[in-house]
């Protein structure tokens, strides 16, 4: 098993949320795991990228090369295309619909869908207003990750346990409104 992953959005959407997540299911299904994470200026709404490397065989290096990722998962469309010659021929795309506006000159959303549309494997969807409709507001990335689930090859209830355990600390409350993202998430890839 071997799976390459770029996560990618805007600094405060919760990728580096997602790795964590991720890296929690992988380890207690003892697969190996590099991560490498590029911040630029998160606080202040610049990119956030990660590569996260997840392999049943030893990894040895945290990078992924162009044409080496399987799974794109992107809180912010336009990131998502940014980083595109890094995906595989047949690899996959979960990203979010909405963007996220933070410079003068963003693409037109049309133009972006349209790209995206071109492609083969995208998941595209609007958890913003998912996780507004569903009460869970601020589990907008796990929404995502859930849409993700079957293209990572990480099983669902592993992605579960790791939620409890990445987000026990913080209350019950937060562990359930992520496992009920977690459920949005996988419900909406299926459709």
């Amino acid at each position: 098993m071997k799976t390459d992953i770029i996560l990618c959005g805007v600094g405060g959407q919760g990728i580096l949320s997602i790795a964590t997540i991720i890296g929690e299911a992988a380890i207690k299904e003892n697969l190996y795991i590099k991560q490498a994470e590029v911040h630029g200026m998160s606080q202040r709404g610049g990119d956030v990228q990660s590569n996260l490397r997840l392999s049943s065989e030893p990894i040895h290096s945290d990078l992924i090369p162009l044409g080496g990722a399987d799974v794109i998962i992107s809180m912010e469309p336009m990131e998502a295309l940014r980083y595109l010659p890094f995906l595989k021929k047949d690899g996959w795309i979960i990203t979010s619909s909405t963007p996220f506006v933070n410079i003068p000159n963003y693409p037109d959303i049309d133009v972006i869908k349209a790209d995206l549309a071109k492609l083969g494997n995208v998941i595209l969807l609007d958890i913003e207003q998912q996780a507004k409709e569903a009460g869970v507001p601020r589990s907008a990335n796990v929404i995502l990750l859930g849409a993700a689930q079957k293209a990572l090859g990480i099983e669902y209830e592993k992605l579960e346990d790791a939620i409890r355990r990445v987000f026990g600390r913080k209350g019950e409350a937060v562990v359930e409104a992520n496992i009920k993202a977690l459920a949005i998430g996988k419900a909406e890839s299926e459709k």
